[in-house]
């Protein structure tokens, strides 16, 4: 019996719908806009790694008036991408963040100044203006300033924040000595805007001994309870670990993804392969699995230095490895 090619067409169609209906559904919250920062996701999306796990995952960019946690917090995302400073000071304010994967291994996050503001060492901040992100991006450099003794209320023995937007125009227009730069992106938009290395001086929070760490996917803890979404996000780990590796492996292709999912057509092909290859930096030497001694350096950082620590105890329950030993191993 001969099938005619309508109803072959019509067959194939419904079982599509049909797997479509099928696949678990799973929602991302980014920490950023649509860019390389998240390439490992965009890369898992398109090379159908979810569709392989039995996922429908819908990325959600972020933004300046994003914040993840609220997202998450009011059901709009399954997970999120944070930083863990911001996580455990929203887990300390009363919001159960659990870290079920850390795909960064190092953090990208700098401090960079003019070198016509005369500041060679940190011990130079002091009388400066320093611009800083907020959002949840303000910890790390909160706890930087606390350990140098320096106070940031605008006092001559102390510094002047001002309230970075996430761009460098600040610097540009000399506005600000020093402005918050993330080693894959903005330190780039200082060097596109016409200033050279030479003009800059440069402090890297890993060299300053204050880095914490960045990227990492964030559920609420009890969640987790429910063993059909804690399955989800084991599928949804290896799937996307399984993204990050073919980023770091195909830098390039990775930005043409990104580029392809960005619907706003802010993002530049140079920026983006760019951004794809200091980004590959950082996830390298990550299989997705939190370190332990990472995440302990970060609480002590986030504790140490000062009267205003980040966080007042030790978290409890703030990581777990059980989505990533069923995920990666």
């Amino acid at each position: 019996m001969k099938l005619i090619p309508s109803l072959i067409a019509a067959g194939a169609m419904s079982v599509m719908a049909f797997a479509a209906q099928a696949a678990d559904k799973v929602t991302l919250q980014l920490k950023w806009v649509t860019q390389a920062q998240f390439a490992g996701y965009y890369v898992a999306k398109d090379k159908g790694f979810y569709e392989e796990e039995g996922l429908d995952v819908e990325i959600k960019p972020g933004g300046p008036d994003v914040a993840p946690p609220q997202v998450i917090a009011g059901g709009g995302a399954d997970v999120t991408v944070d930083w863990m400073p911001s996580a455990l000071a929203t887990r300390e304010k009363g919001l159960a963040l659990v870290n079920i994967a850390q795909p960064f291994k190092s953090s990208g996050m700098m401090l960079t100044c003019r070198k016509d503001s005369g500041i060679t060492s940190p011990a130079d901040f002091k009388g400066k203006t320093l611009g800083v992100w907020f959002g949840g991006n303000e910890y790390p450099f909160l706890n930087w300033m606390n350990k140098l003794g320096l106070k940031t209320d605008g006092s001559p023995e102390g510094v002047t924040v001002l309230k970075q937007g996430f761009n460098v125009d600040p610097l540009l227009q000399k506005q600000a000595d020093c402005v918050s730069t993330m080693t894959y992106n903005e330190y780039w938009q200082i060097i596109d805007a016409g200033l050279t290395p030479d003009d800059l001086v440069v402090f890297k929070y890993e060299d300053e001994g204050v880095s914490t760490l960045e990227d990492g996917l964030y559920v609420l803890e009890d969640k987790l309870q429910d063993e059909a979404f804690a399955d989800k996000m084991v599928r949804f780990v290896r799937a996307s670990m399984k993204g990050w590796k073919y980023a770091e492996e195909n830098p390039d292709e990775a930005a043409e993804i990104v580029l392809e999912n960005d619907s706003t057509g802010a993002q530049t092909e140079k920026h983006q392969k760019r951004m794809m290859g200091e980004i590959a930096k950082l996830t390298a030497g990550s299989n997705g699995a939190l370190d332990p001694a990472d995440y302990d350096r970060t609480v002590k950082a986030l504790m140490s230095g000062g009267s205003d620590p980040v966080i007042s105890k030790e978290p409890e329950g703030a990581w777990t490895h059980d989505i990533t030993d069923k995920a990666l191993y």
